[in-house]
């Protein structure tokens, strides 16, 4: 039985964070993708038998909504918000970096920002380019429409992407339950932060040549299925880190933590211990 998730709340320039810590030895930070909370790395709760889980929910989402500002300005906001945090933690000694999509983002402003701060990396379905002209401008008519319509039609307009398009049959309880996870956790979220989160993504810089100077060991996940930030993306990242080593996850999409937890798990230990960062 894994050490449960305590909760705890801390200040941060500006606001406050919640954030759900358990076990003990290397700090593993997770940050989670937009527009979700802490919940999305239920898979990873095991890590806490053999690491120090620290869970936040991001500036404005989950336990921390509320806050003024009710959004993160900006992706280098959210990552000096995570270093605020270890700090509150008493986190002295460098923790492993690990963030899905904009979590990943956030990581590799962590890493590009407080370097010092940084054992390993784990940039999880995620990407170092900025949006292209398009992509801009697609964020930005969704930060109109939720405006407009509400939380739902993010989730109407994510989670079919956010999958595998292909699952097995055997799996498809399982399958549900994720839907349903995700869509619950969409709509919980405030109607702020989800627009000022799409204006931070849309206006978040290249961090390509930032990530060339990265020295900390990296772990580069993908799902094979993903459709939203595909192989390709974490390939191109591959190339240029010079510690970097990938992994293409079977049968998952965007969510690769989520969808195979233990495949993911399994990767980050060995990971760990292969970079000389025994986790205890």
């Amino acid at each position: 039985m894994h050490p449960p998730l305590l909760t705890h709340h801390v200040a941060v320039p500006g606001g406050r964070l919640a954030v759900h810590s358990s076990g003990s030895g290397l700090p593993l930070l997770l940050l989670h993708g937009f527009p979700l909370d802490h919940g999305m790395w239920v898979g990873q709760a095991p890590l806490a038998e053999q690491l120090r889980l620290i869970v936040p929910d991001q500036r404005g989402f989950g336990g921390s909504a509320g806050q003024e500002p009710e959004g993160p300005a900006s992706i280098a906001q959210l990552a000096d918000d995570a270093v605020a945090l270890l700090d509150a933690l008493h986190v002295g000694r460098p923790a492993v970096i690990c963030g899905l999509s904009m979590g990943g983002y956030v990581a590799q402003h962590i890493a590009a920002r407080h370097p010092e701060r940084v054992a390993a990396l784990v940039l999880v379905d995620t990407k170092l380019e900025a949006d292209t002209p398009d992509a801009r401008a697609v964020r930005l008519d969704l930060a109109a429409k939720v405006g407009r319509l509400g939380q739902r039609i993010v989730g109407e307009a994510m989670i079919p992407r956010l999958l595998a398009r292909e699952f097995p049959a055997a799996a498809k309880a399982e399958r549900m339950a994720i839907e349903e996870l995700l869509l619950r956790t969409i709509l919980a979220q405030p109607v702020a932060t989800i627009q000022a989160a799409l204006h931070a993504l849309a206006d978040r810089p290249d961090m390509t040549e930032a990530m060339r100077t990265v020295t900390a060991p990296t772990l580069l996940v993908v799902g094979a299925d993903d459709q939203i930030t595909p192989p390709a993306c974490l390939e191109a990242a591959e190339a240029i880190m010079p510690r970097a080593r990938l992994l293409i996850v079977p049968e998952a999409g965007h969510m690769a933590p989520l969808e195979q937890p233990a495949v993911f798990n399994a990767a980050l230990v060995e990971f760990l211990r292969e970079a000389a960062l025994p986790p205890a």
